[in-house]
């Protein structure tokens, strides 16, 4: 379902728009968007991103341009989450706040990877498939397993390549 509230870009593609969620949020130009994708009200993506099938992109989160989920990626919003409240009632919107997560331009996302929420990803870093992201993560840095830690540079990467 994309609902009316979605504010799509020039030339962004959601390859079969019955099997997605977005609702509220904001896709900018030139963007992909897999099947079976979320994407909650709030959200901010950027122009020229691939987001792969099954990810989440919750409340609060907002990719820069040229931004690559993987498969499966998933993101959280609130540091303590729980479903009812001291004396039982079901949580509200009234009863926690918003968490947002930043990912910066041309950053890369791995498959299965869960960034927790208030972390900002740097420009260029690389997350690894299967990583939990739970601190920032610096501009080019590359992070890898659980929790991530950096094991390198996006930088490098390029030098060896020439």
């Amino acid at each position: 379902m994309i609902a009316p509230n979605v504010e799509i870009g020039e030339g962004a593609r959601i390859f079969q728009p019955d099997l997605v969620n977005l609702y509220g949020c904001r896709i900018g130009a030139g963007t992909k968007i897999g099947a079976f994708v979320e994407i909650q009200k709030g959200a901010d993506i950027g122009a020229n991103c691939k987001i792969s099938s099954h990810s989440f992109l919750c409340e609060g989160v907002r990719l820069g341009d040229g931004v690559f989920v993987g498969h499966g990626v998933m993101f959280t919003n609130d540091l303590f989450p729980r479903a009812v409240n001291d004396d039982g009632s079901l949580q509200t919107e009234a009863d926690w706040s918003v968490v947002p997560t930043e990912i910066g331009a041309r950053a890369s996302l791995g498959s299965n990877s869960t960034i927790l929420a208030g972390i900002t990803i740097g420009e260029g870093a690389m997350v690894g498939a299967g990583a939990v992201v739970t601190k920032d993560v610096p501009a080019h840095a590359i992070v890898a397993g659980v929790p991530a830690r950096v094991i390198g540079d996006t930088r490098h990467r390029k030098e060896e390549k020439e």
